[in-house]
């Protein structure tokens, strides 16, 4: 039976049991959105602009593990999926996007919204392609879906020309593919495993340092296992937090420029680092030769690119995380690493994150985020970027019924709301709670429409210190207090060169509350420490809609400790008196 392209489409995302579609019409994509009406078996998700579509198609592929799925047009749409395209691909999420194009004899003749869309996003994705024959779209899709979910996961972009959405052809889609030339290794190299096994039999000083990869291969059980096997403490990237409950005893902290002090420390001072799913980027290394430099270095990835890239390693392991966590589990011997635990357990002791922060008291970051770990269970928490995410990193809890979601490889504000509302259509039987920047949320905060139309009741939380938050701190700390373009309370009328807020300043713009009431959701206005639980409570309580809490918060508040820029690891400022 012949059909037309546009359902070929349809019926491979049938095929590959898509039930969640995030798209936005137009002029080059409207055959598809024809062809998909009255299919019930797909839940059509509309939201109000293409970047918050394709973060919450990102957000629903990182809390389901399914592949997520967007379609837009052609032009203005396509391109507008950039930043979420290289916000996913960074952070190896499986995403397929379809894109609408002009007919194939206009393309190059800069017809009415063309754009190259896969030369544009070449180089952010793990493949792009225009297809250019009717009797290849079948083929091109299966294609695109086994590229995006195999080996290391990431984002395919299908170029879909209005004449092959309207062509006839054979409905057909096949069962299985063959991409020449793609052969992803998951399998372990034993001999490799067998020397990384030696390097530990010698060691006083191991650390497991665990990265998105495994989250990604939802291999945290086994994990658990392993660090509790061999006694090994447990560091993760912000990527990596999750990997192992962040309650464990193993578990050390996170690293990095804004890692703990406990967990920096040791990465300086351990001689076995066995990393599993890490790209060591700069984020983590601090200064490159001071990184673990009396450490043999054993790397676990499942991409080879990955490996040596940044930091020279002595062990190379190209395989799935999950499938060598299960091989070291079957071969591992039970080590006694207590002395270097013990070393570990004062370090956090005596450096404990907590009296880091400037003001114990109050609406602070920590006040608020001790109090969803206390009032939220069973949830999913999606951070925007900036310091409410580096916060949310510090002092969130995650357990085998938490999970958190965060734009890590890119660091894209804006991600937070759409990512959270993404996760709530993939998990509807489950808390979500977006953590946001009074900077970030309003990046797209037109997603509120989307949260109220589908009936979401996410729980937004805004830490509003009336900044740019992130830059504003590293422009206190190392360009001497010059606050240039980072008061979000900046009015026409204020001095050029203020660097100091006080009750002067002008009233915030927006109201978040007003606007969060036009758009038909609840919203809360926190100021006082003790009424964070009850607003927390009232917005879990709270059904079919979300809830906006804007929590005010110290104009000046910092995130610490933090590694100054150039500096390694061990040169951390843990309090703003070490500020120099």
């Amino acid at each position: 039976m012949q059909i037309t392209g546009a359902e070929l489409v349809v019926r491979a995302l049938l095929e590959e049991q898509v039930d969640t579609l995030f798209a936005y019409p137009g002029g080059q994509a409207i055959d598809l959105f024809d062809a998909l009406y009255g299919v019930e078996e797909i839940q059509v998700i509309l939201p109000r602009h293409e970047q918050g579509l394709i973060h919450a198609a990102d957000g629903y592929a990182r809390s389901t593990g399914k592949v997520g799925v967007c379609l837009v047009t052609s032009g203005p749409g396509a391109t507008n999926l950039v930043t979420g395209i290289a916000t996913a691909n960074y952070d190896s999420v499986p995403l397929v996007c379809f894109t609408g194009q002009v007919p194939t004899h206009l393309i190059g003749n800069d017809a009415f919204q063309e754009v190259d869309i896969v030369g544009i996003t070449r180089s952010i994705c793990k493949y792009a392609v225009t297809v250019r024959r009717r009797e290849d779209l079948a083929t091109i899709i299966k294609k695109a879906f086994y590229i995006a979910r195999s080996g290391k996961p990431g984002v395919v972009v299908v170029d879909l020309p209005k004449d092959i959405q309207q062509a006839m052809g054979s409905g057909d889609y096949p069962a299985q593919v063959d991409v020449r030339g793609y052969k992803p290794n998951t399998s372990v190299h034993v001999g490799q495993l067998k020397k990384a096994l030696e390097c530990l039999k010698t060691a006083k000083c191991p650390v497991f340092l665990l990265g998105g990869g495994v989250n990604i291969a939802h291999a945290n059980r086994e994990m658990t296992r392993l660090a509790e096997k061999t006694g090994i403490p447990v560091i993760t990237t912000i990527m990596g937090k999750g990997a192992i409950p962040t309650n464990h005893p193993l578990y050390v902290g996170n690293l990095g420029i804004h890692g703990s002090y406990a967990a920096n420390t040791a990465i300086s001072e351990c001689d076995v680092l066995f990393s599993i799913g890490v790209r060591f980027n700069d984020r983590i290394t601090g200064k490159v030769n001071e990184f673990a430099k009396g450490a043999t270095i054993i790397h676990v990835d499942i991409d080879p690119a990955s490996i040596s890239r940044n930091i020279a390693v002595d062990i190379p392991i190209v395989a799935d995380a999950k499938n060598a966590i299960a091989a070291l589990l079957e071969r591992t011997a039970e080590y006694d690493f207590a002395d270097w635990q013990k070393q570990i357990d004062t370090w956090k002791q005596v450096h404990s994150l907590i009296p880091m922060q400037s003001s114990a008291a109050g609406v602070t970051p920590l006040n608020i985020i001790q109090e969803i770990n206390r009032v939220f269970e069973r949830a999913i928490i999606a951070t925007d970027v900036g310091q409410n995410q580096l916060w949310t990193t510090q002092f969130l809890e995650l357990t085998d019924e938490k999970q958190m979601l965060t734009s890590g490889g890119l660091g894209t504000m804006g991600y937070g709301l759409p990512a959270a509302l993404g996760a709530k259509l993939g998990n509807p039987d489950k808390n979500v709670i977006a953590i946001c920047g009074d900077g970030g949320i309003q990046m797209n905060i037109q997603e509120l429409a989307t949260a109220v139309v589908y009936e979401l009741p996410v729980v937004i939380c805004i830490f509003n210190n009336g900044y740019l938050g992130n830059v504003r701190q590293w422009q206190e700390m190392f360009f001497h207090k010059r606050y240039s373009s980072t008061c979000l309370r900046y009015r026409k009328g204020c001095p050029v060169t203020c660097n100091k807020p006080s009750e002067c300043c002008p009233a915030y713009t927006p109201d978040f509350i007003r606007l969060a009431e036009s758009y038909g959701a609840k919203g809360i206005r926190v100021r006082r420490a003790e009424e964070i639980k009850h607003a927390l409570q009232e917005a879990k309580n709270t059904e079919k809609v979300p809830t906006v809490i804007e929590f005010v918060i110290e104009r000046e508040e910092n995130v610490l400790p933090i590694v100054p820029p150039g500096n390694s690891l061990s040169d951390m400022i843990l309090g703003d008196a070490d500020n120099g």
